[in-house]
């Protein structure tokens, strides 16, 4: 059977024949080809003469028939800042109702009682449906891959089966009891996110990057031998090469997907990705009602209604931040991320502001709240962040350093490095260390302690988190690009050459690219002493970083290469120090 006889067939399922007209109204076919589909399926033994179904198009029918679904909710939905930030989108309410809690409902009118669901950021929080017959599968790397590896955990349960995203909102029942193909949903609403178009066969074809194509709703449904297809195609792709990858990779051959588009109507089904798509949908929704909105709208003196083109920003490994308009401006706001309060002392950040604003050194806030951390700055248009790699940029931001640490700015409070090492140990709770060498690691690098101490120091306001990503190159028009320092939180009374230490470590310098940075900052005359207390800052910055990372991945957001490579930077450049410090007392 085609597409448009499996229509016809579906149709007479639940509607009996009657006349070509009213099967036409129903199915949504032309009448020209419901004559057509009649005279074929008849002529292949799935209808009778009176068009009713024969014994051959029932067992069809119940052989194709859905079994299960699979709903894909472990992601952070980072577009929905800031909701997203205490609730998974799948838990969002429109109308009363819960996202998941509706799609859920109509899949049992529907008949399909077999529902997994793959949770990952607060998955507690779906524990509740195990009381309705829902199995929960946890992914652990919600945070570091995306939907493919979800679906890839449940590869084995892909056989007549629905899947689902849980940040839909489907007016009328999207499910049935009977399917005969494989198809996948997309709107009739034209996008530019979108990377198909539905073509005169019901095709889905591929579209160049910048034209748009049909919104993808992403509900699908899968038969045999896609679902084979699927199932191969998950296994070969689930690696950290395509951790970034979305399920529907897998149903792509060439320029087309495998399986037939579904076409709904715009206002019958919504994806809800944004905060202003779900205000669009119900403004009454109880997840609206959000503190970062209300902050913005009392800082800027403005309506929450009049907040919008909200987007995040790319996730910091402290913070999350979205951009938004307001009073005919645009702005940035930070929102402190998960765990935060136990590592950020927010009254002491809004300090370091009070002391560094109004000196050209940072995007001084328009609001910043010392109890949760929120920061509102204004938006910079022409940003980019230092090149690493870019000796130019290098020699820029280590002056723009050398300038800041000459004005010798003070606060009240201090950075402890070895103090930090241990809190961030203690924050584990009792549990040990990932390294099974950790304790002779940290023994070595606190033995460095009594090296720098002994050292005499330019004690003064230090960044702490002087990192490439922080130096913000910026341009305001007619002017020549200028350079400030962003993201102060860990700020405090310090050695300044802390600073070079950490922008090395971020940077993931070899031990040639660390030498080079200190002789760009102390523009070649840098002694051996001095080189040798930098590396012992390089060794305990990496452990503090390491420890760091080993408290955040308890909290389930992982850092990949950066956390394995501190834990390397604390043992190799203990070694390195030792060796200077060795040269350094035979001279």
């Amino acid at each position: 059977m085609n597409l448009q006889e499996s229509d016809i067939l579906r149709t007479l399922l639940y509607e009996p024949f009657i006349n070509q007209r009213i099967l036409a109204e129903a199915s949504g076919h032309s009448v020209g080809v419901v004559n057509r589909s009649l005279r074929q399926l008849i002529e292949d033994g799935y209808l009778s003469e009176n068009a009713h179904l024969t014994a051959k198009a029932k067992k069809e029918i119940k052989e194709k028939a859905p079994k299960n679904a699979i709903i894909l909710a472990a992601g952070f939905g980072m577009r929905m800042v800031p909701i997203n930030l205490s609730t998974p989108k799948a838990l969002l309410e429109v109308n009363g109702e819960r996202l998941i809690d509706r799609i859920v409902d109509q899949l049992k009118a529907a008949g399909i009682n077999d529902i997994t669901v793959v949770v990952g950021f607060m998955k507690d929080s779906f524990e509740y449906l195990i009381d309705e017959g829902v199995d929960l599968v946890y992914n652990p790397d919600y945070s570091t891959r995306n939907n493919l590896h979800s679906l890839s955990l449940v590869a084995d349960r892909i056989h007549n089966t629905y899947i689902i995203p849980c940040d839909i909102w489907c007016d009328s029942n999207p499910f049935s009891a009977t399917e005969l193909y494989s198809w996948y949903m997309v709107s009739d609403l034209i996008e530019e996110e979108s990377t198909v178009r539905v073509n005169r066969k019901m095709e889905l074809v591929t579209i160049p990057d910048k034209d748009a194509g049909n919104a993808m709703i992403g509900i699908s449904y899968l038969l045999e031998p896609e679902s084979g297809i699927v199932r191969d195609k998950l296994a070969a792709l689930d690696d950290e090469d395509h951790a970034g990858q979305f399920w529907e990779t897998t149903l792509y051959k060439k320029d087309r997907m495998i399986v037939q588009a579904r076409v709904v109507r715009s206002t019958d089904v919504v994806e809800i990705n944004t905060y202003e798509q779900l205000r669009d949908l119900d403004a009454d929704s109880n997840h609206l009602k959000s503190d970062a909105i209300k902050t913005i709208a009392k800082a800027l003196a403005c309506k929450e209604e009049e907040i919008s083109n909200i987007t995040v920003l790319k996730k910091g490994m402290t913070n999350r931040s979205f951009l938004f308009t307001a009073a005919d401006a645009k702005y940035i706001m930070r929102v402190p991320g998960e765990g935060t309060d136990q590592l950020i002392n927010r009254k002491q950040e809004a300090e370091v502001f009070r002391v560094i604003s109004g000196l050209g050194l940072c995007d001084d806030p328009v609001y910043i709240n010392p109890e949760n951390g929120y920061k509102i700055t204004k938006f910079l248009d022409g940003v980019r962040v230092c090149d690493s790699e870019n000796v130019k940029d290098l020699k820029r931001c280590m002056a723009k350093l050398r300038e800041f640490h000459q004005m010798k700015l003070t606060v009240p409070h201090t950075f402890d490095i070895f103090g930090q090492i241990e809190f961030y140990e203690s924050l584990w709770e009792g549990e040990s260390s990932i390294y099974r060498d950790y304790a002779r690691t940290k023994e070595n690098v606190l033995s460095l302690r009594q090296f720098i101490d002994g050292l005499e120091k330019d004690w003064c306001l230090t960044h702490i988190d002087a990192v490439p990503d922080n130096f913000l190159f910026y341009t305001s028009e007619g002017e020549e690009e200028k350079l400030q320092l962003t993201d102060w939180e860990y700020s405090g009374m310090q050695d300044p050459h802390v600073d070079i230490a950490m922008f090395c470590i971020y940077s993931l310098y070899n031990k040639r690219q660390c030498d080079r940075l200190i002789d760009i900052y102390f523009e070649g005359k840098c002694d051996r002493i001095t080189r040798a207390k930098i590396y012992c800052y390089i060794a305990s910055c990496g452990l503090l970083w390491s420890n760091w990372c080993e408290f955040k991945r308890k909290l389930g957001v992982e850092f990949g290469e950066y956390s394995l490579r501190q834990y390397r930077f604390a043992k190799d450049y203990y070694r390195y120090a030792k060796e200077l410090m060795e040269e350094a007392t035979e001279v």
